[in-house]
């Protein structure tokens, strides 16, 4: 292998690693793809389903994941046991934050990333995003429609046409629905606030195999050359030119450094991992880094705020709706709401608020939460935070892990605006839940837990509700939402950004990057559509370069 050019080399498997390997082999090119992790096949899958539908807190869980090495990983919010072979070992994988801005990095090493342990809502974003006060971007939403479309074809989406302006609707294989308990919260809050829209998920079916579909795709292909327990560790690149020509990496389980060629590189292994790996590949035209010479990698790096509100609504006299979408392989019987954003749709919110926030529910899906004879009403919160230049990635000029690579130094901080953010997202959440006729019982995020009435988790016994108490603003702190982007910016200009507009990096343009670290703004809907629809986008715009000899 090493004494093989490629026409890409990709590093990383998951959302971007993943199109990025089925699209290019689609154009016919021949791709390496290399993942720092191990290779999945018939164990995992088993696992998935012997701990498929575990709900609740599942603190005896997270309590032997703690012990057993996962400390951090076992404070995801919606963490279950068979969850914990999909996620690192905490000791293994250290990192660093400032003691003021504590920063929980959620990551799976494996083939297909963090693919395995996602929600599987996929949403569009509009040009509220693309456009807005958090940009803009060097795109618009007419750039990226007709890869979303792609992306959602093959994966087979389920879920409705909506007419919302800030969700743009998708093309969907199936219907989804609502429970009772779910229409009569849309009914209750559209009535009341016309302009706040409740929709169904959009839901991508699990998939059949172990590996994500994209890579079984790629494989299939023939085109494909994958090399799992491979740790990337810098960009090689010509003295001369300062192009890219390939990766060095570390053999996982030897030891042995490898050093891999190819016409490009595409780097998709997550924010955190890909700006890490930029800073890593100095060399003398690149001497802070590959990409860095605005001195822009790394900066700008955010998450998004998110809350978590548990409540109730009444009993109903009968159900009716409510179908389940598939069942989640980690999560069980799925379905429920999205509020999309609804705040400063053009950079003026009424408030000082900047930015806006988007709601993800359900209601009457898990009777471990809710109070006897009512039904759980759980909505998750996620704000736009608006990019600053202070919130960065940065190297441990120090430490270094055991592959020799130095530790990330991760800033995710609150500002002002993402505090008052939070308090306006969780009163206007909680309101919604009391005009549909409910109650609130607790509600947690950055900004810590408050509880009232039946309080949190009301079925545990009073020591578990102590720990959970102990627990829980621990688990949402930034990086809770596990959406995180930025570090190496798309944008216009190279004197303010990384990339340029199809993900090319200005200082190597045959490097490209199309994770969620070439996002200029967070948004407030998932991300990982969009990076899948904009590495898709990328791919085609390098297949076209390089057959024309331009790369």
């Amino acid at each position: 292998m090493e004494n093989d050019r490629y026409d890409v080399v990709i590093v990383g498997s998951g959302a971007a690693g993943g199109f990025a390997a089925k699209e290019l082999t689609e154009q016919g090119l021949t791709v390496l793809v290399l993942d720092a992790g191990r290779q999945v096949g018939a164990a995992d899958a088993s696992a998935l389903k012997r701990g498929a539908g575990a709900r609740g807190v599942q603190l005896r869980a997270r309590m032997l994941a703690t012990a057993l090495g996962q400390p951090l990983q076992a404070r995801v919010a919606f963490f279950n046991a068979a969850m914990k072979r999909f996620l690192v070992k905490d000791w293994l994988h250290p990192y660093r934050t400032p003691k003021d801005a504590p920063f929980l990095w959620v990551r799976g090493r494996q083939v297909g990333g963090r693919l395995h342990v996602f929600g599987r809502v996929l949403f569009r974003w509009s040009d509220h995003e693309f456009k807005g006060p958090a940009g803009p971007w060097p795109i618009s939403y007419g750039d990226l429609a007709p890869w979303y479309e792609k992306v959602e074809r093959f994966l087979g989406l389920h879920g409705n046409v909506d007419g919302v302006e800030t969700a743009p609707d998708g093309v969907m294989a199936t219907p989804a629905s609502f429970t009772g308990h779910e229409l009569v919260f849309k009914r209750a809050a559209e009535r009341r606030w016309p302009d706040r829209k409740v929709i169904s998920w959009r839901f991508a079916p699990p998939d059949r195999d172990a590996l994500p579909a994209a890579l079984v795709a790629a494989l299939e292909s023939g085109r494909m050359t994958l090399q799992p327990d491979a740790i990337a560790t810098q960009i090689l690149t010509d003295p001369v030119t300062g192009r890219a020509t390939g990766v060095s990496y570390v053999d996982r389980r030897t030891g042995r450094r490898r050093q891999v060629l190819g016409a490009a590189v595409m780097v998709c292994a997550s924010p955190i991992e890909s700006v890490r790996l930029l800073l890593n590949s100095r060399s003398a035209r690149h001497p802070d880094g590959i990409g860095n010479s605005a001195g822009l990698l790394g900066r700008y790096f955010m998450d998004q705020p998110a809350s978590l509100v548990f409540g109730a609504l009444p009993p109903l006299a009968a159900q009716g709706g409510g179908q389940d979408l598939p069942t989640h392989p980690l999560y069980g019987a799925t379905g429920g709401m999205i509020i999309p954003r609804y705040a400063d749709l053009d950079g003026a919110a009424g408030d000082d608020i900047r930015g806006g926030y988007s709601f993800q529910g359900s209601a009457g899906r898990d009777p471990a939460l809710g109070p006897d004879d009512s039904a759980d009403a759980v909505f998750m919160g996620y704000g736009e935070m608006l990019p600053y230049r202070d919130n960065a990635i940065s190297l441990d000029p120090q430490r270094r892990d055991r592959w020799g690579v130095p530790l990330p130094v991760i800033r995710c901080a609150l500002h002002d605006n993402e505090r008052r953010m939070l308090v306006k997202q969780i009163a206007e959440v909680v309101e919604m839940i009391e005009v549909a006729g409910g109650s609130v019982n607790a509600w947690v995020s950055p900004l810590g837990l408050e509880e009232r009435g039946a309080g949190l988790y009301p079925k545990l016994n009073p020591l578990a509700r102590w720990i959970v108490r102990k627990m829980m603003p621990k688990s949402m702190v930034m990086g809770a939402a596990i959406h995180e982007s930025g570090g190496a910016r798309m944008g216009a200009d190279p004197a303010t950004s990384v990339l340029n507009r199809f993900n090319q990096a200005w200082d190597a343009p045959n490097l490209f990057v199309t994770d969620a670290s070439a996002f200029p703004s967070g948004g407030s809907m998932g991300t990982t559509l969009t990076v899948m629809a904009l590495t898709t986008r990328a791919c085609a715009h390098l297949a076209g370069e390089l057959k024309a000899g331009r790369l």
